[in-house]
């Protein structure tokens, strides 16, 4: 990044490639410590390659745990939200057959 004469920053088109990579692995939850050091390890040079893919296939398999623990959660809320929409329902019939049978009297 530099800055031009009136002394905005000027973004590089791999400046803005490492923004959008930081974002992306942020947004997938990997720690900013795990990001620095994957940088670290960029900045050494291509002897570090299997190391960095060593640290992205390992927050891949938490990554796919957590989605698995998010899959069994919505699926858990899904459950819960049905049982209540099933007691509306059911109160809400109830009702009816009240005010049917209060007719009726």
């Amino acid at each position: 990044m530099n800055r031009n004469k009136g002394g905005i920053r000027d973004y590089t088109e791999e400046d803005c490639r490492w923004v959008e990579f930081i974002k992306c692995m942020r947004n997938a939850g990997l720690p900013i410590e795990v990001l620095i050091e994957y940088v670290g390890l960029f900045q050494q040079g291509d002897e570090t390659i299997e190391a960095r893919k060593e640290l992205l296939n390992e927050q891949r398999k938490q990554l796919v745990a957590r989605m698995g623990d998010m899959q069994k959660t919505l699926e858990r809320l899904n459950y819960k939200i049905a049982v209540y929409e099933n007691v509306v329902v059911e109160k809400e019939k109830a009702l009816k057959k009240n005010e049917g049978l209060e007719k009726y009297e």
